[in-house]
């Protein structure tokens, strides 16, 4: 998010800001009208579909576009090593935006009432560089859209798409600026999980403020990284796939989240994010997975996580102040694990600015000692 677990409109809206500059009125940019639209009144979402009820996930059906919803998006992020061990982080984001419940009565083939955003963003440990990159564009003229049969998922040039010889979840994901690219093959490891109630993921007590949600946790990756001037650097690791559609927003005074995506050396998998309240505590929609080696599933509620800020880090750009370097505890899974940053500055900061970045996971498990690797993201700082 996520991005990036939750509530895109809200992402976007937060950008209201001060975050994207506002076009001349003679020269409206669709990027402005979706942060107009998203931060709209209550009717903004009047309309559109709403998630009431758990479901069951389809695929590759699920995989592909819900245009019934107001938002959706795809969200890759993951840990790669290189020559000499080498690591890179990684994320590429697609979220697609309407800014109306029905397409424009119109012949012109620019017309669409979706917008489209893609995010890339790449950390180089080594070099001790972060890059990010945005793509910004309509659903119309082939710039960007989603199909599930086959499965792609595009904006201009960076995609993921399915891979059609595979019988597993297997992608390939592409995304590239001037200085950072990545091409790689995806294959999940373990079964798409559920979040939330049976895939219904609040956001808030109200009825219809939820999003569809489910995470393919663990996904082998292969292929090649390039930074900076280096040349093309083969790689091998692990990703994090989350899926969220929706209509819904925040809650009223939620002023942002904290998202973990963690993937350990024994085998489980671990995601939690904690809806922040204006007075910095989780909210009761908090919560999250773990995901066991096999597959099997626990969810976390908020009571079942503690979790203890270790370390901030503050911007030079922004002169935001995020919390980077925490203690995450599941007492009851004897879980007591500490995640730092593989670099402090790894702020995205582009139409939408967030902290979202790769980290590093040491600590215990059921008694024995455990290390990893996994994602964090830091929302309405």
């Amino acid at each position: 998010m996520n991005s990036g677990f939750a509530a895109v409109a809200s992402l976007i809206a937060l950008a209201v800001c001060g975050c994207v500059e506002p076009p001349p009125d003679d020269a409206p940019s669709p990027a402005a009208a979706a942060v107009r639209y998203l931060a709209d009144s209550d009717d903004a979402g009047r309309g559109f579909a709403r998630a009431y009820e758990p479901r069951s996930f389809v695929f590759p059906e699920d995989h592909g576009s819900h245009p019934d919803f107001r938002t959706e998006w795809w969200y890759f992020t993951g840990n790669v090593f290189g020559a000499g061990q080498r690591h890179y982080g990684f994320e590429v984001t697609f979220f697609r935006i309407a800014l109306a419940p029905t397409a424009p009565d119109s012949t012109s083939a620019w017309a669409t009432n979706q917008f489209w955003m893609a995010h890339f963003a790449l950390t180089d440990t080594q070099a001790g560089r972060f890059h990010a990159a945005e793509r910004l564009t309509r659903g119309a003229l082939g710039l960007a859209g989603a199909n599930h049969t086959p499965f792609r998922v595009w904006v201009e040039d960076w995609q993921v798409a399915g891979r059609a010889d595979a019988d597993a979840e297997s992608f390939t994901l592409k995304a590239r600026s001037e200085e950072a690219e990545i091409e790689l093959e995806l294959e999940s490891l373990k079964p798409a999980v559920a979040q939330g109630d049976r895939g219904l993921d609040a956001k808030g007590p109200e009825p219809g403020n939820a999003s569809y949600y489910y995470s393919l946790p663990r996904l082998a990756v292969r292929g090649s990284v390039r930074a900076g001037d280096a040349g093309a650097d083969a790689v091998e690791g692990f990703a994090w796939m989350d899926r969220e559609w929706a209509t819904s927003a925040l809650n009223e005074g939620v002023v942002g989240w904290d998202w973990f995506a963690l993937q350990l050396s024994d085998g489980r998998d671990l995601m939690y994010y904690r809806l922040r309240g204006e007075d910095g505590l989780a909210r009761p929609q908090s919560g999250g997975t773990l995901v066991g080696a096999g597959g099997e599933v626990r969810r976390l509620e908020r009571s079942d996580v503690v979790l203890d800020v270790l370390d901030y880090w503050t911007s030079p750009v922004s002169n935001v102040r995020y919390p980077v370097e925490w203690r995450l505890r599941v007492p009851a899974e004897q879980i007591d694990l500490s995640i730092v940053p593989y670099l402090p500055n790894q702020e995205v900061d582009l139409s939408v600015r967030y902290w979202e970045g790769a980290v590093a996971v040491s600590g215990s498990a059921g008694g024995g000692q455990v290390d990893g690797n996994g994602y964090l993201e830091l929302a309405g700082y």
